[in-house]
């Protein structure tokens, strides 16, 4: 007889002998406090105040009150959820708004809502494939885990090129015929490094190959950009990227995903992908949030100004507190810690004795042995938290008996 429970029993097991078992963390946000909210231990009633260092909300917007007023109204005017597919009765004025703006913010077209940046790229690389005949995808090795499903789910050639190697890119590329059907697919900020994809090289070699590109800006939308239209725009070449990927849960503090791109490709990814077509549509109380974060985002670059210098600011104590910082050239800023027992030790000594939020960062979202924690200092994160966090970082790494930095 097959003891199922016990089946599922042993893969927990296997995780927790690894060092990888996840336990989440029961806090809620305090409505104008951000970064404050309040943890709730052993998913108790009873609370206490922390700070949080890991949010992805970057600036902070899922607190800003324009928004949470803009969800409000919404609210109040046409009620809470959606009410079915975008096919069947789901398409709110809200949804038209809300991919109009997100088209302009990235100089395409057209955009497409999603229910989260996974499914988004989950869906779209999958249809993409089964609409390209013969098609080759070249992934870059570090890409999300949702890219790498929806090549899976294609079922087209894949190609793995090393993580931002132009040359080894140029070389697979220059193995296959000039009139098969190729997408490079790869992201802007790696989210776990902190590195950036060289964007116009990348570009280039499309160009000469004739290759497509698809590009997932999505810890980049809303952060870089004179108006928030991620790297791409950053670096001058929107027009040049077939297709954008980006969040609604990241920089603009909502929850969502989107693709920017040509008319007719939005048209031919609306009509095949089932991860768009048999999904309930977001509600429009999301949406008007997130349109009003996106409106903010594009008018005003103060906040984005801001959360460079704050990033750059906490990579720097932190340096001279001789703390392991891994390099890193975008806002995220990780700390080597190389053991999954003793990330979760650090992680666990932070929250008990210091009242610090920072979660641990293990495999399979890094390779072993490069553990971390992944700290994401936004624009509310003052000069006193971060030497709060110093404080915290230099007693646990003292306590713990954790290699310093060289």
């Amino acid at each position: 007889m097959v003891d199922y429970n016990k089946a599922f029993e042993t893969a927990v097991d296997a995780v927790r002998t690894e060092g990888r078992y996840r336990v989440f963390a029961d806090i809620e946000r305090i409505r104008g406090r951000f970064p404050a909210a309040l943890y709730h231990p052993n998913n108790s009633d009873d609370a206490r105040e922390i700070t949080v260092w890991c949010s992805n909300d970057y600036l902070g917007m899922g607190q800003n009150p324009a928004v949470v007023e803009a969800m409000q109204a919404a609210a109040g005017k046409v009620g809470a959820g959606a009410g079915g597919t975008r096919n069947i009765a789901g398409t709110t004025h809200f949804h038209v708004l809300l991919e109009r703006a997100l088209a302009d913010l990235h100089r395409k077209e057209a955009a497409l809502l999603f229910t989260s940046g996974y499914v988004a790229n989950e869906a779209t690389l999958a249809t993409i494939a089964r609409i390209l005949p013969d098609c080759v995808i070249l992934s870059d090795e570090m890409n999300h885990a949702s890219m790498i499903e929806g090549i899976r789910g294609g079922r087209s050639v894949k190609r793995i090129w090393r993580h931002n190697d132009l040359a080894h890119l140029e070389s697979m590329l220059q193995d296959l015929p000039i009139d098969r059907p190729k997408v490079i697919a790869f992201e802007s900020v790696y989210s776990m490094d902190g590195d950036i994809a060289p964007l116009e090289a990348v570009c280039d070699l499309a160009k000469k190959y004739n290759a497509f590109t698809y590009l997932d800006e999505v810890h980049a939308v809303g952060l870089y950009g004179e108006r928030g239209g991620g790297v791409a725009e950053r670096d001058g070449v929107l027009d040049r990227i077939d297709i954008i990927e980006g969040t609604l849960g990241k920089a603009f503090g909502v929850m969502g995903g989107y693709i920017a791109a040509r008319a007719s490709i939005i048209d031919a990814i609306r009509s095949y992908a089932s991860g768009f077509i048999f999904t309930t549509a977001l509600s429009p109380v999301l949406v008007a949030g997130a349109l009003k974060s996106v409106e903010i985002l594009k008018a005003s670059n103060h906040l984005r100004e801001r959360h460079q210098e704050r990033a750059a600011r906490l990579k720097q104590i932190l340096t001279e507190g001789e703390l392991p910082v891994m390099p890193s050239v975008s806002h995220i800023v990780p700390v080597k810690v190389g053991d999954p027992v003793l990330c979760k030790k650090v992680s666990d000594y932070l929250l008990e004795r210091h009242n610090i939020y920072v979660q641990p960062i293990n495999y399979p979202t890094v390779p072993k042995g490069t553990e971390r924690l992944r700290l994401t200092p936004t624009p509310l994160h003052t000069d006193d938290l971060m030497s709060a966090l110093l404080d915290a970082l230099d007693d646990a790494w003292t306590t713990l008996k954790i290699k310093r930095a060289a």
